[in-house]
């Protein structure tokens, strides 16, 4: 997938600014696809160019004008042909359970402090993607507003979510293996 995929789905879902729009990388679409600032920025420029892209200044008070961006009729289309394209499955790149294989020759236990690290990170992750999901699908203060954008928002959210738990699962089951080698 190329960055302009992930920035026309996002502004279809929302035209913004630049910053706004790398603001909702760093939130939530940047769990599933990053991108720098610059990177953005540098799309956007050759978006508009290439007439998938329209932008219009828009005055703010005290600051700088900012350009607010939106999806014109080709850049549609270009996501339109993109989305019948098919895409060859997911592959793993796990540098992680290489060196867990790797430990085989070294020490096992010193890879504790690191699978931990990673575990508290999915933890985070998951803690995140959960206050998200009930804040945005399912709490008291969801939005009521049904409709297929925010159910595909939501199923991907639930992949998320579903993926953090597999990911701790499995993390658990490294510590446990890790903690029985270097037990003496």
């Amino acid at each position: 997938m190329a960055l302009e995929h992930a920035i026309l789905v996002s502004l279809l879902e929302q035209p913004g600014s630049g910053y706004e729009l790398a603001r909702r990388f760093e939130r939530s679409i940047g769990y599933f696809w990053t991108a720098t600032h610059q990177q953005i920025y540098r799309v956007l420029g050759r978006m508009e160019g290439d007439g998938r892209l329209d932008v219009r200044e828009v005055p703010q008070r005290a600051r700088p004008d900012k350009k607010e961006y939106t999806v014109t009729a080709v850049g549609r289309a270009a996501l339109a042909g993109w989305l019948h394209e098919p895409i060859q499955p997911d592959t793993v790149r796990h540098e992680l359970a290489v060196k867990i294989r790797g430990a085989a020759f070294d020490d096992p236990a010193a890879l504790i402090r690191e699978v931990e690290r990673h575990h508290q990170a999915h933890a985070d992750r998951l803690t995140h993607y959960l206050a998200g999901e009930s804040r945005d699908f399912t709490g008291p203060d969801a939005a009521a507003a049904p409709g297929p954008g925010r159910e595909l928002q939501h199923v991907v959210l639930r992949g998320g979510i579903a993926y953090e738990r597999m990911q701790l699962a499995w993390l658990e089951d490294v510590l446990a293996t890790l903690h029985g080698l270097a037990a003496p």
